[in-house]
């Protein structure tokens, strides 16, 4: 005699269609999904992106890499060189980062699906940090080269100080146009296509409902500025800090939801 599914835990029979709460989901590991083989729907949580239907957004997970001794001088560094590498404070950064993206669907944002894919930048502090949270998830990088920091040109391993003596005012054109292409290199708003290239990628794919995206300052303010949808010339007032985490959530329709910005990966 059949019977009707229920959840583990003793929670209760559960109907086809059934709205359960996120901490229900996160317990369970559901997200729109299964429970006993009955399709349930995870209740929108407070404060999200309006939607009238039921479609499950792509969440991707942005992680900034640990400080590298660039980071800690001031000097710029791109994607147009492979280092340099994280320094001890970095490795540090970079395993607290992947503390906080485990959490993510457990203790905090339990409404989101636990990441099941890592693509990260192929710079060796990207790399690094991306490893990292590939120990702590049990889940293989995937490398994609579109996601390297802005080419900085001739302004790489420089400091502001040096650039400006160098190159009086271009320094800020670049930041404040963001159409301004460094000598040699790339315009804010040249690193924000080929960003956009590889999120559109992401978002089409298979690689699961949750990504970690793990790339560099510029870059990743691309991405944020993009969602927001800022001009070039405004993304250089996003802050991203090094190792900290943002969040977005793609619908396939093309409608976004920045969902957190910069958090500090020892929270």
């Amino acid at each position: 005699m059949s019977q009707t599914p229920e959840t583990t835990g003793g929670a209760g029979p559960r109907e086809p269609g059934e709205t359960i709460t996120p901490d229900e989901a996160a317990e369970h590991q559901v997200s729109g999904g299964d429970v006993g083989h009955t399709r349930l729907q995870v209740a929108r949580p407070t404060g999200a992106t309006y939607r009238p239907d039921t479609d499950e957004p792509l969440t991707a997970i942005l992680i900034r890499h640990g400080v590298t001794p660039h980071t800690t001088s001031g000097a710029y560094s791109g994607g147009g060189v492979p280092g340099p590498s994280l320094s001890g404070h970095g490795r540090i950064q970079a395993a607290q980062a992947a503390d906080l993206v485990h959490r993510i669907g457990r203790q905090i944002w339990p409404d989101v699906p636990r990441a099941t894919a890592i693509v990260a930048s192929p710079m060796i502090r990207t790399q690094e940090t991306a490893t990292a949270i590939s120990r702590r998830l049990g889940r293989a990088v995937v490398t994609d080269p579109r996601l390297a920091e802005g080419d900085f040109g001739e302004w790489e391993g420089l400091t502001s100080d040096e650039i400006e003596e160098r190159w009086p005012g271009q320094l800020r054109d670049w930041h404040e146009t963001g159409t301004f292409a460094i000598p040699g290199g790339e315009s804010i708003a040249q690193t924000g296509q080929r960003l956009a290239g590889a999120m559109d990628d992401l978002i089409a794919s298979s690689l699961g409902k949750t990504v970690v995206v793990v790339s560099h300052a510029v870059a990743l303010r691309s991405v944020i500025g993009t969602a927001f949808g800022a001009p070039a010339s405004q993304w250089h007032r996003i802050r991203i800090a090094p190792a900290s985490v943002s969040m977005i959530r793609y619908w396939a329709d093309g409608t976004s939801e920045i969902t957190a910005i910069g958090i500090p990966p020892e929270i």
